[in-house]
């Protein structure tokens, strides 16, 4: 939901350093997996008990995530670059909850529940993408240059941080906490399905 006011304003401060390492041959795709490779750190911090070194491999990963944009921008974007993103980012996102799961019996099942949300999420995500590509529609540009159509949605990647941050700030909120961003995530995905169907049977009518 908050994606697009933020990239406005994230992006021409990466702008810079993006240009700067594409100039040096820095590789986006590299960029994507290093901080994937970092993001993952964020497993064992977490089933240890060290929410705010985790918190700050988060911080880490997302911030990588975004130079490696700003990088594909001052070369040139891919196809492969677009996949590598969405994988990467998938992967990171479930591990934040793995971490939790480990580090306390007590979060499994709502680290279980919010993971299921994300499945929902991420698919009805992905599928609204094909839709798009069938029907022809372009993506609208307000969360930058993109590899491929991005639906907005109650909750987005913004949405998920934010809530990461809550996670590792209150860490024996999980539960709660967890319960409550599954029943958004659940809620974004409703969302994407009727708004996907009603389009498709708009377009079907003679």
């Amino acid at each position: 939901m908050f994606d697009p006011a933020l990239r406005r304003r994230i992006n021409p401060l990466l702008a810079p350093l993006g240009r700067g390492l594409a100039e040096r041959g820095v590789s986006a795709n590299y960029l994507t997996v290093g901080g994937l490779a970092i993001g993952l750190l964020a497993v064992p911090l977490l089933a240890n008990g060290q929410y705010a070194a985790a918190l700050v491999i988060i911080a880490l990963n997302r911030l990588i995530d975004g130079v490696d944009g700003a990088v594909a921008r001052h070369r040139r974007a891919t196809a492969l670059g677009g996949y590598l993103d969405i994988v990467c980012d998938m992967a990171f996102y479930a591990a934040v909850p793995l971490g939790f799961a480990l580090a306390d019996p007590r979060n499994a099942l709502w680290a279980g529940l919010l993971l299921a949300s994300f499945m929902c999420t991420s698919s009805s995500f992905l599928g609204r993408a094909i839709v798009a590509a069938q029907r022809g529609e372009s993506d609208d540009g307000a969360r930058g240059a993109k590899s491929f159509f991005h639906s907005a949605g109650l909750i987005e990647g913004s949405e998920t941080i934010a809530a990461f941050i809550l996670f590792c700030l209150w860490p024996d909120a999980f539960p709660w906490l967890a319960g409550i961003f599954a029943l958004l995530c659940f809620w974004t995905a409703a969302a994407r399905v009727i708004e996907t169907a009603y389009l498709c049977k708009k377009s079907e009518k003679p």
